[in-house]
């Protein structure tokens, strides 16, 4: 293969114009041919492709999509402490990837929030925006539709400009509470969201799975974090555990377990636990946590498929799309003793 150097000695990228001036046509003649357009003779086009193998020349994807206004670029903002975010978003990386589109991903930081995060990637000329479970108000959300075709995803809104995707939160807690009232509990106990924007559905559907059979409800704060989950155990345990606690994620979930282990309760022999979200580490051997499976693939793969159709096709009208979650069952969850 040839390369091209500058009089310095650096190693210069093949242009269409050096393909053209090797086989003697015009850059027009040549850009026919590499992009595959029909008009060209095969002769030219044995030529003008034996020359372009031969310089090593690579059509440059940016500058041909920017000249036609188009990036091929999706933009996510992550929040890198949370493993489910971060899962989703690699999920959301394949699903493009699959469509010929290309990911940003920019980290939501103690110094880096979800508004700047947002406008760092509309810099980069990202064509829409898929959003983990924002904390944007509704308000900024269809602002925001209003600039770039955005979705929502793990956050129940009316769509207002913006699409939304989720999972029937409340319906994967109902599943949780009804497997441990079929193993023979009655005391079960929910450990919410505190101020998440997933708590209220979680909560919701606990409270009705837990009146459609009669049982006493008993909601204890809780959060999106292990501290917040180890505070509530510690409540827990000082007011008296039930036997069974259903997590609002399942980062709650580890720090309940944590509390337990510590203070020589058994699970599931004393108390089962229940998660939400089934992120990676509910997977661990050591661990394996009973949980609701949101299935990030399929959200992510939704997620993608809404934003082309505004992208690539002629819908207009927000969308929403719910998903059903799916209870797995693991080794934290038992008959009560």
């Amino acid at each position: 293969m040839c390369t091209i150097r500058h009089v310095t000695g650096a190693v210069k990228r093949p242009r269409l114009e050096d393909v053209a001036a090797a086989v003697g046509l015009s850059t027009a003649s040549v850009s026919l041919v590499l992009r595959g357009v029909a008009g060209p003779s095969a002769e030219t086009r044995r030529r003008v492709l034996d020359a372009a193998e031969r310089l090593g020349y690579r059509a440059d994807r940016t500058a041909s999509l920017l000249a036609r206004r188009r990036t091929h670029l999706l933009g996510v903002p992550v929040l890198l402490r949370d493993s489910f975010r971060t899962e989703l978003a690699e999920e959301v990386q394949v699903a493009a990837d699959e469509h010929g589109y290309a990911l940003a991903l920019s980290g939501i930081t103690r110094t880096h929030d979800e508004e700047r995060v947002v406008e760092t990637l509309l810099d980069l000329r990202c064509e829409g925006l898929l959003l983990l479970a924002p904390g944007l108000s509704p308000a900024a959300l269809t602002a925001l539709s209003a600039r770039v075709p955005t979705v929502v995803i793990g956050r129940r809104l009316p769509p207002d400009g913006f699409d939304v995707v989720r999972v029937a939160d409340g319906d994967g807690v109902g599943d949780a509470v009804d497997h441990l009232v079929a193993l023979g509990h009655r005391a079960v106990a929910h450990v919410d969201g505190g101020g998440a924007h997933m708590a209220d559905d979680r909560r919701a559907g606990y409270l009705a799975a837990m009146a459609r059979h009669g049982l006493e409800q008993r909601v204890v704060p809780g959060g999106d974090s292990e501290d917040a989950g180890a505070r509530a155990a510690r409540a827990l345990l000082d007011a008296g555990p039930p036997t069974a606690v259903v997590a609002a994620n399942d980062r709650c979930a580890l720090g309940v377990l944590d509390v337990f282990l510590r203070a020589g309760v058994r699970v599931p022999h004393d108390v089962s636990v229940v998660g939400y979200d089934d992120a990676e580490p509910a997977r661990l051997a050591h661990i394996r946590l009973t949980t609701v499976n949101q299935d990030a693939a399929e959200q992510a793969r939704t997620a993608v498929a809404v934003t082309l159709e505004r992208l690539d096709g002629d819908r207009v009208d927000p969308v929403d799309r719910v998903l059903r979650p799916r209870l797995v069952v693991r080794g934290t969850t038992a008959a009560p003793p």
